[in-house]
């Protein structure tokens, strides 16, 4: 670590420590590693002991801006807030970096904290492997314990971008998979190897990423694809499929399982007119209860990092968001539906400070206040990862209690990290507290290797739930203790690491006289309770509706066909063509796919083009693709020449793990100039993938003008039966000329599309 680094880090102020109020960040900026670093791929994180945030990612030129060539190998970021980033070191350095890497750069990290240490996973591409460190502290010192995949992993496609994931009962797994596969296999018990059977969970067009939670009984499996790395072209989104198991199968919003050979809805995040490629995510929790997505996305204004020696091409840049995350009947969703936030006006920022509640880094129990029995057993200890906690020594009978001072509120989540270090010792989370005789806790009980709610009235106890731990549950390591009294519904989990993959879950009705505001804090009975980062705050109130989609406004028949002509009107015209075999008539343009090409330097196909209204518009069409043998396509585009475009196609590619078999996806597309050549002539191209088609799709193309900022902006949807409708993120390109309706199809012949009309309308 750097003097300045050092520095920097000494004046953060500890996370989650009391104040006299809320404290309430109103609004905050992505990425939120600006001014840190130029750059944070596939970023994960994890809230250590100590209670600060820690976010880990893959391999980059972080400090480019400041003259450093060389790449940060797994750069460490730490935060009180998770929306102020100082810099926190590296895992390897080249001279630390295990000879069995062959000097490959490390990718996409995964942190989990497993019984007492850190067990960082991350991709070693060279070797088309996943390896493990561990570390007794988040920034380490981290000892490498080698490959966690054998040489044969068992899955079908690329071995990397790995995510740990514990199920209830403390069964461990782990995902991986990419290009165009995701699977899952278990692991040993100290999480350093898989074993068992392999499962393909799922597979798609550049399909990789995999992080896994467990919500409401669902196993949720998010992963991007189209591609994470292209500048200004790249189609990254995050999508999510759920599961009633860890091992699938896993179905998006629409039922398609995730394995099926077609490009899937399911969209949480995609592009915006700021942010492109968004994905790679991972998932973190605030003190109140509401989730957020961390992920990475390129800056459109700014998308690609100087060369870096040593690499044959242009990284993009990539730096950290971080967005809220909703979960709306039953699927997740950033800002609901919004999208990525683009400025300081966007809401609310994660709540990181407690009402009630601290971390004991000051070394004393001051203004804490003892209750119950036992109350002069309680003392400060200090240990390097958590570094002070509390700790009790007396071996009553009777609930110890050490309160915090201030009061939380009725609907009210709180949380601590506790342990018990003797056998038939006990340590709780305590809450709604009034008096020894009024409380809530939920106690972490080592003679019945169980996690206990306590409800007490009066005095009276409205009856004990008892929930298994694991077996072989560590009762030496901390684990994170969160409950969530919201009206009188009491919901507490056990986790290790706060990473929505609890060991133990426990749901109960409370009396209506014990959910009210009260006092925080932990408890104890017997021998050996320890607690750490004790804590409460008002509860999220969840977003429960989406924002509104894309609607079409008046019907402009200028610039529409129902194709009921037995030749096309005038107001279309070829783009070399007209094409052979294509006819109108009977409300169908027919349509042969051609053995022709739209893409880069080849451009050979027929565009049927015609004129696009001013301003903004949605242009429709419905599109009936028979089946081919591969490698044909078919669709809309807004056409301003042949190296500018925006494309929505059905297209029929082969799947690159297989042979002979194809996969079938909506891509959206767009073509044009590299921004960040001199002069900007380089054309490039970059597909996103958006929800399943069918033979029969109905398709969407909605048309922005931005004028301010001088761009073509489009959002593409698809359905499958003209009601439901997945819409991707957005494309954008100059507004540098006039774009045309039109319609190809194209690639391979073989198939035939035919088109049932074409409708624009305003709006």
């Amino acid at each position: 670590m750097t003097a300045l680094a050092g520095l920097l880090l000494a004046v953060l102020p500890p996370a989650g420590t009391a104040a006299a109020s809320p404290a309430r960040t109103a609004t905050y900026t992505n990425p939120v590693t600006a001014g840190t670093v130029d750059t944070f791929p596939d970023p994960a994180v994890i809230r250590g002991k100590d209670g600060y945030w820690y976010a880990y990612g893959t391999q980059n030129p972080v400090f480019q801006s400041q003259g450093q060539t060389a790449e940060r190998m797994l750069p460490i970021l730490k935060s009180a807030d998770l929306t102020h980033w100082t810099y926190a070191g590296e895992v390897f350095t080249p001279e630390t970096q295990p000879a069995w890497h062959g000097g490959s750069r490390l990718w996409a990290p995964d942190i989990r904290y497993t019984n007492g240490h850190y067990n960082l996973f991350y991709s070693v591409p060279n070797q088309d492997t996943v390896g493990v460190a561990t570390a007794p502290t988040p920034t380490g010192p981290w000892t490498d314990a080698g490959a966690v995949l054998p040489a044969d992993s068992g899955c079908a496609t690329g071995d990397i971008d790995q995510a740990q994931f514990t199920d209830v009962g403390g069964r461990p797994y782990l995902y991986w998979g990419s290009y165009d596969t995701i699977c899952v296999a278990r692991m040993n018990g100290d999480r350093t190897r898989i074993e068992g059977a392999v499962t393909e969970v799922a597979q798609g067009r550049r399909v990789e990423g995999g992080f896994v939670v467990r919500r409401d009984g669902y196993y949720y499996l998010f992963y991007s694809d189209a591609g994470c790395c292209d500048g200004a072209y790249s189609g990254y989104q995050v999508k999510v499929g759920r599961s009633t198991r860890p091992t699938g199968p896993f179905t998006d919003d629409r039922g398609v399982d995730l394995m099926s050979p077609v490009s899937k809805g399911g969209v949480v995040v995609g592009s915006s007119d700021r942010w492109i490629g968004a994905g790679h995510n991972a998932l973190q929790t605030d003190l109140s209860g509401q989730d957020w997505l961390v992920y990475h996305a390129i800056p459109a204004d700014d998308p690609d990092l100087d060369r870096v020696p040593g690499i044959d091409r242009t990284l993009s840049r990539r730096p950290m968001l971080v967005d809220r995350l909703d979960w709306i009947d039953g699927w997740p969703v950033v800002r609901a539906g919004a999208g990525p936030s683009a400025n300081a006006n966007n809401g609310e920022a994660p709540v990181t400070t407690w009402t009630a509640g601290g971390t004991f880094d000051d070394g004393s129990l001051r203004r804490w206040q003892a209750r119950g029995s036992g109350t002069k057993a309680w003392a400060t200890a200090t240990e390097q990862d958590p570094g002070t906690f509390v700790t009790h020594s007396g071996s009553a009978t009777d609930p110890a209690f050490l309160l915090a001072p201030g009061r939380a509120p009725a609907r009210v989540r709180a949380e601590a990290d506790l342990r018990v270090g003797a056998a038939g010792g006990s340590a709780g989370l305590v809450l709604a507290y009034q008096d020894p005789a009024n409380h809530v806790v939920a106690w972490l009980d080592r003679a019945r290797n169980a996690l206990v709610t306590d409800v007490r009235v009066n005095g009276v106890s409205a009856g004990q739930q008892v929930t298994a731990l694991p077996s072989g549950y560590q009762w030496n390591a901390w684990r994170n203790v969160a409950a969530e009294l919201r009206g009188n519904r009491l919901t507490v989990e056990v986790s290790a690491d706060r990473l929505r993959d609890a060991v133990a879950t426990q749901s109960r009705t409370v009396p209506a006289a014990a959910a009210r505001a009260g006092r925080v804090g932990t408890a104890a009975l017997g021998n050996g309770a320890a607690a750490d980062n004790v804590g409460a705050v008002k509860l999220y109130e969840p977003v429960t509706r989406r924002v509104a989609e894309p609607r079409t406004g008046t019907p402009l028949a200028a610039y529409s066909d129902e194709f009921d002509s037995a030749a096309l009107s005038s107001d279309w015209s070829w783009v070399r063509g007209p094409a052979g075999g294509a006819t109108t008539g009977d409300g169908v343009l027919s349509w042969p796919t051609q053995n022709a090409e739209l893409h880069l330097a080849t451009n050979t196909a027929s565009v049927l083009t015609r004129a696009a209204p001013t301003g903004d518009f949605t242009v429709e069409t419905k599109l009936d693709l028979t089946n081919g043998p591969g490698n044909q396509q078919a669709g809309l585009v807004l056409y301003g020449g042949d190296d500018r475009y925006f494309k929505l196609v059905h297209a029929v590619l082969p799947l690159s793990h297989t042979d002979g078999k194809v996969t079938h996806v909506t891509e959206f597309a767009k073509e044009g100039a590299r921004p960040t050549t001199t002069p900007p002539t380089a054309v490039a191209y970059g597909p996103m993938f958006g929800g399943p088609p069918a033979r029969t799709l109905w398709m969407r193309l909605a048309y922005h003008a931005d004028e301010a900022g001088g761009e073509h902006e489009v959002r593409a949807a698809t359905s499958t039966d003209g009601v439901h409708w997945t819409w991707t993120g957005v494309w954008a390109l100059p507004k540098e000329q006039a774009l045309r309706i039109g319609l190809v199809s194209l690639n391979t012949a073989g198939a035939t599309a035919r088109f049932d009309y074409v409708r624009t309308y305003r709006g």
